[in-house]
């Protein structure tokens, strides 16, 4: 029997798409079949990169060829990443979410959550719908940064099920694990307690329908970032660095783990942070403390954009100890430099997505 592309299609529709829960024919990623005598190639998109899935989905496509037409059949697949544009059509979860953009960091201590506090405060104030997700499971900081510290998430039901609501502030909903344990408590968890707690404030949380979810992530490369990649479907990812040699070399390490052939995650830039300073009494002048210009150049080395170069100014840290975020504050140098990059950073999301 000679095979038709009709009948490759027949096959291909005992696929399903593990996460997805529908066959791949259906959710409409197969594309490119062509065949030559008994060989057949075609393209499937993914929606799991992650190198454990292509492999099983390699192995389904396999079998379900030579089921039907026999072990003589030479399949050619090329596996790609589900398109951005298309992800929410089609995603398993967070259907309602337009954009879901992690920020992170090589190394603690360089402001990752301070920037990420800003930036999901500043896309709100500019009228976009935004979650935060604080998944800084060891040193959760958003519930102090939005003054919500001792609030406690409810119940709400919807279509049967009860949701975690995320408490809202400054227009922002969030959920981070510091609404769920004790401030004077530290959060000691191994690897598999941090990632069904994080998987449950994506999952089982109500979250409606959202223009960006920021994701603040903890510092390095581990357990909790592969889990996020691995089950969240990224719009992108924002690197957070200071000027100073350690800090950028840690830096380097978080582009190339987004950019793995096991992850395929865009970096939408860099952000340096304490990049100068500048005393109020000496307003011209700019004192590069951490070096300069450390991370502006990393970005050019590795052909990612600069965000924003943010100054070190004591109104961002007293703004987030008092949980009114500095890009909510204005006629600042603060709001200032915030808005600027919160505006960037939509450039850039929009870039992307044009192509």
């Amino acid at each position: 029997m000679a095979i038709t592309k009709e009948s490759v299609i027949e096959a291909l529709k005992k696929v399903i798409e593990p996460d997805l829960k529908k066959d791949i024919v259906t959710l409409d990623l197969v594309s490119d079949i062509e065949i030559e005598g008994n060989q057949i190639s075609f393209q499937v998109k993914i929606y799991n990169p992650a190198m454990h899935a292509k492999k099983r989905m390699q192995e389904a496509l396999e079998f379900a060829l030579e089921r039907a037409f026999g072990k003589d059949v030479d399949a050619n697949i090329s596996l790609v990443p589900l398109p951005k544009d298309k992800e929410p059509e089609v995603r398993a979860i967070l259907t309602n979410v337009k954009h879901i953009v992690a920020v992170a960091s090589g190394k603690g201590g360089v402001g990752k959550s301070t920037v990420t506090a800003n930036l999901a405060a500043g896309l709100a104030r500019q009228g976009y719908k935004v979650g935060l997700v604080d998944a800084d499971i060891y040193g959760p900081s958003m519930p102090t940064m939005f003054d919500v510290v001792g609030h406690r998430p409810q119940g709400v039901d919807k279509d049967g099920k009860t949701l975690i609501q995320p408490i809202e502030s400054y227009g922002v909903k969030i959920l981070s694990i510091g609404f769920f344990a004790d401030p004077e408590q530290a959060v000691v968890w191994r690897g598999p307690m941090a990632t069904k707690a994080l998987n449950q404030m994506f999952k089982d949380a109500d979250w409606g329908e959202l223009d960006y979810m920021i994701i603040d992530l903890p510092p390095g490369t581990g357990d909790v970032h592969l889990t996020l990649v691995q089950n969240v479907p990224l719009t992108g990812a924002v690197i957070v660095s200071t000027p100073q040699e350690v800090a950028l070399a840690d830096a380097r390490k978080g582009v190339n783990m987004f950019r793995m052939d096991s992850l395929k995650v865009p970096v939408l830039g860099l952000v340096e942070n304490m990049a100068w300073f500048t005393p109020a009494e000496l307003p011209e002048n700019k004192y590069y403390i951490f070096g300069k210009d450390g991370a502006k150049n990393l970005a050019e080395t590795m052909d990612v954009p600069l965000l924003a170069q943010i100054p070190l100014i004591q109104s961002v840290r007293e703004s987030g100890d008092v949980g009114r975020p500095a890009v909510l504050q204005d006629n600042t140098v603060s709001y200032e430099v915030f808005d600027e990059f919160v505006r960037k950073f939509v450039e850039r999301i929009d870039s992307l997505k044009n192509g």
